[in-house]
């Protein structure tokens, strides 16, 4: 397993110390690697056992925040009932989620998995993934030239439509109601009252769960890109190795 960067160590040797603790980690790069089939994604097994481990210790919570629906995220994650799941960019923590969905959304959902899937038959390796409140348009199996005119056309064709957009890595979702990791993750620390949070993510989705932690958390950015993470790692295998010292620590 690689080592990690001095500073992060420090970083979670410290946060493992708090009163109460929660983990929290985006899926897809981060404790799963990319993969060109989003369905052939699966997590690490070193991350996936540790992220099982926190669970379990005590006064530790451990949670996945992702932009996959909640339902998909539960089977590809097989994570244990005690990791908690929140799935659609935030928006789905719990069964009774549809119940909140009236009409009008779902009239515009409907709209917005026509348009779009009559878009991405124009461009060869464009897919899209229809989840409880939005569609994700993705482009990373597109031909390059083509992707990024892809997503140009896909928010032009909704451009005028009530509904929320989110940027990704080769993607662009569209929401009929509003979603945001950071205010998920928020609520996840006052429902557990945690009184710190490790927060891993790659995305540009991520930043507003980075952008929502205080002096005493840790952000740990995945990957290269601009970030409000204060560390970073190269990759999943990074994530497993730090979620791995984290179970150690608070072990200890």
């Amino acid at each position: 397993m690689p080592d990690l960067p001095e500073d992060l160590r420090r970083a979670l040797s410290q946060v493992a110390r708090a009163p109460q603790l929660l983990v929290a980690s985006d899926f897809d790069g981060t404790v799963a690697p990319i993969v060109a089939n989003p369905a052939d994604a699966r997590p690490l097994p070193a991350a996936a056992d540790a992220l099982a481990a926190l669970a379990t210790l005590q006064s530790t919570n451990a949670a996945l925040i992702s932009g996959r629906a909640l339902r998909d995220l539960k089977i590809l994650s097989g994570a244990p009932g005690d990791v908690h799941l929140v799935g659609s960019h935030g928006a789905e923590f719990d069964a009774d989620f549809l119940d909140a969905i009236d009409d009008a959304a779902r009239a515009r959902l409907a709209e917005l998995e026509h348009t779009m899937t009559s878009l991405a038959r124009r461009y060869p390796g464009a897919s899209i993934e229809v989840k409880p409140v939005s569609v994700a348009f993705h482009v990373r199996n597109a031909v390059p030239e083509d992707a990024q005119k892809a997503l140009d056309e896909a928010l032009n064709a909704v451009r005028d439509w009530d509904i929320h957009i989110t940027e990704g890595k080769a993607v662009r979702e569209f929401a009929v109601i509003d979603t945001d990791k950071g205010a998920a993750l928020e609520q996840l620390r006052e429902q557990l009252d945690a009184t710190a949070v490790v927060f891993f993510g790659d995305d540009v989705t991520d930043e507003k769960g980075f952008k929502r932690l205080t002096g005493g958390d840790v952000g740990v950015k995945v990957g290269p890109g601009q970030t409000l993470a204060r560390y970073r790692v190269d990759s999943p295998d990074d994530v497993a190795t730090a979620l791995g010292y984290l179970v150690s620590a608070r072990r200890g």
